[in-house]
């Protein structure tokens, strides 16, 4: 009987793993790029991401405690029913868990470093239960500020009928002084675009003429509005 229940943790375990890997490897992925800095914005690359792309977002800070989506994969457009493109990232909670990702935020902002949110869907006629996990890594704009997120969003469940906002069940905090980052090195440009007048020294075509022919399948969605 024991041995069976060790079995099981074991095989839970490794659930939660295969659940939570494309959230790490986005995150190794920000720890590559880092070097002991918060990256730029320019330096995120699609390309180093795609197999987990459906799941990241770029958001902005655009005050206190609040950010609005950039660039969302397309789970979260799959989780919303709908473009969550220029949405704020608090229109993906369910109202009761708002004050608790502002708070989330504007800590974040204050110490950057990486943050993990425990989530659980609202439940109720044709929406099962689902529970899911969202990271935030810091990133700068290329004039230096913090005031951007690589983050990724994922989910456990069947989505059923949507909109399927989130309530908040936990959330930790690691600052960037505690995390084991790589020395500095070279800081590629990267292909993860937004509006090239705000945010990038080299215009979309300067780097990828058809960026939307490179990957076809990824179905990113990009808020144009500054």
């Amino acid at each position: 009987m024991f041995s069976d229940l060790t079995n099981l943790v074991i095989m839970s375990d490794r659930f939660q793993a295969r659940q939570t890997a494309p959230l790490n490897r986005i995150e190794a992925y920000w720890r590559g790029l880092s070097g002991g800095q918060i990256p730029l914005r320019s330096q995120v690359d699609a390309g180093s991401i795609e197999s987990d792309l459906e799941y990241a977002f770029i958001a902005q800070r655009i005050a206190p405690g609040m950010a609005k989506l950039r660039v969302a994969g397309s789970h979260l457009n799959d989780l919303m029913g709908m473009d969550t493109s220029g949405m704020p990232l608090s229109a993906l909670m369910a109202p009761s868990a708002r004050v608790d990702l502002s708070q989330a935020l504007t800590h974040f902002f204050r110490h950057p470093g990486i943050t993990r949110i425990k989530l659980k869907g609202e439940t109720g006629i044709g929406k099962p239960a689902i529970s899911g996990e969202m990271m935030l890594a810091p990133l700068c704009s290329d004039p230096g500020e913090f005031d951007r997120v690589l983050g990724a969003l994922i989910t456990s469940g069947r989505i059923g009928r949507t909109p399927r906002r989130m309530s908040i069940t936990g959330v930790s905090h690691v600052p960037m002084a505690d995390l084991d980052l790589p020395e500095p090195g070279p800081a590629p440009m990267g292909e993860l675009a937004e509006p090239a007048s705000v945010f990038e020294h080299k215009s979309k075509s300067a780097r990828d003429p058809e960026p939307q022919k490179k990957h076809p399948y990824l179905r990113l969605i990009v808020s144009n509005d500054d």
